[in-house]
């Protein structure tokens, strides 16, 4: 019996031995044909894992030219664990670089991992990449992989577009889809839209030998992913209407903007001095920022949108149309003046007096506008004074003054409206209309951008509403385009009360003592207001701001042209010529534009 119940149990050990054997049986077969994973672990050492960049997003102009596509580039990478005793003159004199270059450089690379890859020589041309691959068997522990450089066939709109550079420690600790060596947008277009143009990485594993040598795909790519080009862009901007500009602001420092009125859209941004976009490309890049960033001259800094000037006469129209719609003047309501002997503010020539609000205009009449100001902060209609103001802040805030749009523009600056708590601190909530009377006549703390200015304009055109100005015009995703930034921002005045202020600006091209009478565009009606904006480091700055045509407006522009004294002189002809290129196609004027384009001031500051 007992005999025969330790056979039983020897029976159901052996079963249990077996069972237990087999399942690691299936189990070895399993992880060893079925299951590859294991496989690519054990073999890291064969394998190298290749990240497929993919296409950064094309940008194009609203006519759809090309200003930014790719151009083929390759990096040459380096795992340091891999690299063994070589020649390391060959070396550096294959790829053109110093010992101690090299040295820095594997230094670098072993500081960041001796066991993954890092860019060792980053952006080498397709025509090096044929030399260099050819010997690269040579040297374990260095290959190349392939991405894209940027490039501008049309050496404009540096600002605008931005540029593309490698990335720093605080972008990857951002955003987990960047590692070292990668590229990101820095400025512009390129920054802002990063996201979009950048795309989706892929992955290839092949197979390397001893020696260095790819010899295939890892399981005929089973395991690869492919990237995901980025978005193309179509900007707002007119390609030709941005070279015309730069080309007309040629030896000048301002800028120029202009905006289609219908759409927020901006159809040129030109900031002067600027800089070939290319230069900023590649390998370059930091040698040529780094001599832009010490040019006197500053042409890295965008004026468009970081200039911030007092609006001066152009901004006696906004103080009119908050005093109309408060009720504070009408357009029949006049003023006295009597010329330089005026108080407390002197106007700057002898004209008619009294006058009301279309001649004051017309005559930009400085007394004029301060009684305009003070009736509006002395109006029954407000409980007091500063109750008043914070009526006549809100409306500027409501045409986009004293703060950025918030769109597509990075880096852009607010300009300065100052608040009634600014004035309550600086006088110790002590003050009144006289106290801040040079605000009327568009002096004092007030500063303004050119593409606020612009904004303006456009405002005026469309006699109450505008859209935030921005650059793009669509995002296309596959085949869908997106359009952002279709907001129709209201300012809050009555259309009607536009109406004596286009009358004015249309004067100022068609009455016979307009300021820019002879800048009209033939076969066009313009509106304009000039600017001569006081500047106490030098000359005046001179400010034009525009719309056309008329009835319809297409374009709202801002000039601002630095220490060039008269707007009716410099800025008022510049903007003429723009609208005229833009609504034309062409211009008619050759003495006008040779005379504009030929002007340097930059020459003649330098002169002892």
């Amino acid at each position: 019996m007992i005999n025969k119940n330790l056979s039983g149990r020897k029976s159901i050990i052996i079963l249990i031995f077996s069972i237990v054997a087999l399942v690691f049986i299936v189990k070895l077969f399993f992880l060893q044909v079925v299951d590859q994973s294991y496989k690519l672990s054990s073999q890291n050492n064969v394998l190298r894992y290749i990240t497929q960049y993919p296409a950064r997003g094309k940008i194009y102009d609203r006519k759809g030219e090309l200003m930014v596509y790719n151009e083929a580039a390759f990096d040459l990478l380096v795992v340091p664990q891999q690299v063994k005793t070589m020649d390391t003159i060959d070396f550096c004199g294959l790829l053109g670089i110093s010992k101690e270059f090299f040295k820095e450089r594997l230094q670098k690379a072993k500081r960041y991992s001796r066991y993954r890859p890092s860019v060792f020589l980053e952006q080498i041309s397709k025509e090096d990449y044929g030399f260099i691959a050819e010997k690269l068997y040579q040297f374990p522990g260095f290959y190349f992989q392939a991405r894209t450089l940027r490039h501008y066939p049309r050496p404009v709109a540096a600002h605008v577009l931005g540029d593309v550079g490698e990335v720093n420690r605080g972008n990857i600790d951002k955003d987990a889809y960047y590692k070292s060596g990668d590229y990101i947008g820095k400025s512009g277009i390129e920054r802002f839209y990063e996201t979009e143009l950048r795309g989706e990485k892929g992955l290839k594993i092949v197979m390397v030998d001893v020696y260095n040598r790819e010899k295939g795909s890892f399981q005929d790519g089973r395991y690869d992913t492919l990237p995901v080009s980025g978005s193309d862009l179509i900007l707002g901007l007119d390609a030709d209407l941005q070279q015309y500009g730069e080309a007309l602001m040629q030896g000048k420092t301002g800028s120029i903007v202009a905006i289609e009125p219908g759409s927020g859209e901006i159809l040129a941004l030109i900031t002067s001095p600027s800089y070939n976009p290319n230069l900023l490309v590649g390998r370059v890049r930091g040698k040529n920022y780094n001599a832009l960033q010490q040019d006197s001259l500053k042409p890295l800094l965008n004026r468009a949108i970081s200039g911030s000037y007092p609006p001066g006469s152009t901004f006696k129209m906004v103080n009119a149309l908050v005093a109309l719609q408060s009720g504070a003047i009408t357009e029949n309501t006049q003023f006295s003046c009597q010329g330089k002997l005026s108080r407390p503010i002197k106007c700057t020539h002898d004209h008619n007096t009294p006058l009301a609000l279309l001649e004051a205009m017309e005559n930009s009449c400085n007394p004029y506008f301060w009684n305009t100001f003070r009736n509006t902060l002395h109006s029954s209609k407000f409980k007091s004074q500063k109750e008043a103001y914070d009526y006549w802040y809100k409306l500027l805030a409501n045409m986009g003054l004293g703060h950025s749009f918030n769109t597509d523009i990075p880096f852009e600056l607010s300009g300065n409206v100052p608040t009634r708590d600014y004035f309550d601190k600086l006088y110790r909530g002590s003050w009144n209309a006289l106290t801040v009377r040079s605000l009327s006549i568009g002096q004092g703390e007030i500063l303004l951008t050119p593409l606020q200015l612009a904004n303006l304009a456009a405002i005026f055109g469309n006699q109450g509403f505008y859209y935030p100005p921005h650059l793009i015009k669509a995002i296309k995703n596959d085949t869908a385009y997106h359009a952002p930034f279709t907001e129709k921002m209201e300012t809050g005045i009555d259309a009607k009360h536009f109406e004596v202020v286009k009358k004015s600006m249309l004067d100022v091209f068609e009455g016979d003592r307009g300021t820019a009478r002879y800048n009209k565009i033939e076969g066009i009606l313009a509106a304009g207001k000039t600017g001569t904006v006081q500047n106490p480091h030098g000359e005046d700055h001179s400010m034009f701001i525009a719309f056309a045509p008329y009835d319809k407006p297409e374009i709202a522009i801002a000039v601002v042209v630095e220490n060039a004294g008269y707007g009716s002189v410099w800025a008022a002809p510049i903007a003429s010529l723009m609208m005229e290129k833009y609504l034309k196609g062409y211009t008619t004027r050759q003495a006008l534009e040779k005379r504009m384009m030929n002007a340097n001031f930059h020459q003649k500051k330098s002169k002892p």
